[in-house]
Order: C-alpha cells, then sequence, then structure tokens
C-alpha cells in the first residue's frame, strides 16, 4: 500500500518586487549594524573613553600641577590632554570595525547578504560607508566634549587654557574624529581580508601597536626615515598641533592614511569578489 503524498505547500506571489539598488543595501546594513548589542556597546565604550580618559587626565594634572617640576609642566598640552581618550577608543572602534564583517562570517548570514546581493562590492561599500557616517557623527560630538570637558577642569591654570580659535586646535579636534573614523576603516577591510574576527583584530594590533616599538632597535637614521611611514605614526598625524623633520605634517599623514585604507580596502574588494564564501 502506498503512501499518500502531501501536496507541497503553494508558496503566493510578492506583492511587492523590489530591485536591488546602493541605497537599498545601505538601510540593510544600517538595520544590521544598529540592532546588534555589540556595536551599541562598543560605541558606548568607545565614547566614555573619549571623554572620560581626557576628564581624568585633566583632573589628575590640576590637581599637581602646583606640585610639578618646569619640565613636567612644559610637557603638559592642553590638546594632549584633550586627545588623551582618543588613544584607547581607538581599540573599541577597530574591534567594532573588524566585528561589522566578520560577525556575518562567524554566524552564516554573509551568505545571506551575498545571495541578496549577488555582486557582492555593494554589500561591502555599504558596510563601509554606514561605518564611516555611524563612526564620524559620534565620534566628532565626544572629541568636542572632551575638549570642553578638559578645559573646565583646568579652568584655574591660564597656561593650559586655549580654544578653538587658537591656531590649528580645531583642525587637530575635527582630526581626532577623522582619524578614528578612518581607523575603523582600515580595521573593517582587514577584517574583510582575513575573514576572522580573532585575526582581524590582532592584524591591527601588531600594525599599530606591536610593530612601532619594535622599530627601536633599529638605528636612529633608519627610524627617522622608516616611523613617518608606518601606519600608526601616519595616522596619528592627522590630529597632531605640530610636526618635526622627521614626520609628517597633519595633510601628509591624511593623504599617506587615505592611501593605506585605499589599498585595504581594494585588497578586501577583489578577495570579497574571487573568494567562496
Amino acid at each position: 500500500m502506498s503512501a499518500v503524498t502531501a501536496p507541497a505547500p503553494v508558496i503566493p506571489p510578492l506583492t511587492v518586487k523590489g530591485r536591488v539598488t546602493q541605497l537599498h543595501v545601505i538601510v540593510s546594513e544600517w538595520t544590521k549594524l544598529h540592532s546588534l548589542r555589540s556595536t551599541r556597546w562598543s560605541l558606548a565604550v568607545a565614547v566614555i573613553l573619549t571623554i572620560g580618559l581626557s576628564a581624568i587626565f585633566a583632573a589628575v594634572t590640576s590637581s599637581h600641577w602646583a606640585h610639578m617640576q618646569p619640565h613636567e609642566r612644559a610637557n603638559r598640552h592642553p590638546l594632549d590632554i584633550a586627545l588623551a581618550g582618543v588613544n584607547l577608543s581607538q581599540l573599541a572602534i577597530g574591534v567594532l570595525g573588524v566585528l561589522v564583517i566578520t560577525g556575518e562570517y562567524a554566524t552564516g548570514m554573509i551568505r545571506a547578504s551575498f545571495t541578496a546581493v549577488p555582486k557582492r562590492l555593494p554589500v561591502l561599500w555599504a558596510k563601509i560607508s554606514v561605518f564611516a557616517v555611524v563612526s564620524f557623527v559620534l565620534m566628532l560630538p565626544s572629541v568636542l566634549i572632551a575638549f570642553w570637558v578638559s578645559q573646565s577642569i583646568l579652568h584655574n591654570i591660564p597656561q593650559l587654557q586655549t580654544s578653538l580659535s587658537a591656531n590649528g586646535i580645531l583642525r587637530s579636534v575635527v582630526g581626532g574624529a577623522v582619524y578614528l573614523t578612518l581607523f575603523g576603516i582600515f580595521c573593517m577591510a582587514m577584517g574583510a581580508i582575513v575573514r576572522n574576527t580573532a585575526g582581524g583584530i590582532a592584524s591591527f594590533v601588531a600594525l599599530f601597536f606591536v610593530i612601532p616599538p619594535l622599530l627601536n632597535v633599529f638605528p636612529t637614521s633608519w627610524q627617522n626615515a622608516i616611523n613617518p611611514w608606518i601606519p600608526n605614526s601616519a595616522f596619528r598625524s592627522i590630529f597632531q598641533l605640530t610636526h618635526g623633520s622627521h614626520s609628517l605634517s597633519p595633510a601628509g599623514g591624511l593623504a599617506v592614511s587615505l592611501g593605506y585604507v585605499a589599498f585595504t580596502v581594494a585588497v578586501a574588494a577583489v578577495l570579497l569578489v574571487r573568494r567562496d564564501t
């Protein structure tokens, strides 16, 4: 006696048919980005570190100013205090940049993304666009608030008082937000290249935090020739107020940093198209 086969369910046709456009992909990536808890936590940590560390540095400087030696006072600059938080918040931004793309590889969601967008590259452009806008829009106010908070704490020290209208101050403060944004995009591209969260984080940590100190083993002449061009030095030149004879100018640092970002994104794009998911 043969078994009775149940009829296959009938799937009704879609009443609305959409077309895959770059704008639609950007909206999709925005939905994925802001719906993840890791995004909210990473951005919250970045904001807290950007403002909080600068406030702590300013408070410590204010409380110890009367007991500091002249050379210690000379090493304190109001802009360095205001941007102190950038040195740590970049870690949160970098980790988030890696997670934005490696998280989908870890969960397998990347297959669904590429099924919906077979050309693949629009997905990468959308991820970069959304991440860049979110990072800059959030980090710019954070850096500005850090500047104002640190200046408020240092109000009783005339030597450490400055304003955004002072020569180069506004450029450096905005440069801090630009630095964090470009750094995050670079880290995202590294994540797209290695397709692994641990590998992506290890890659940018090695380039920005491990390799620079290792260069100290080389002769001084070699250091002076190499240091300005490595990613860490070039990126940081963007928000430096002044530069020496062995460092890039802010404009030069921005140009070199954009070159690093463009190259890394280009490699990620080529591999994204050629490799299987």
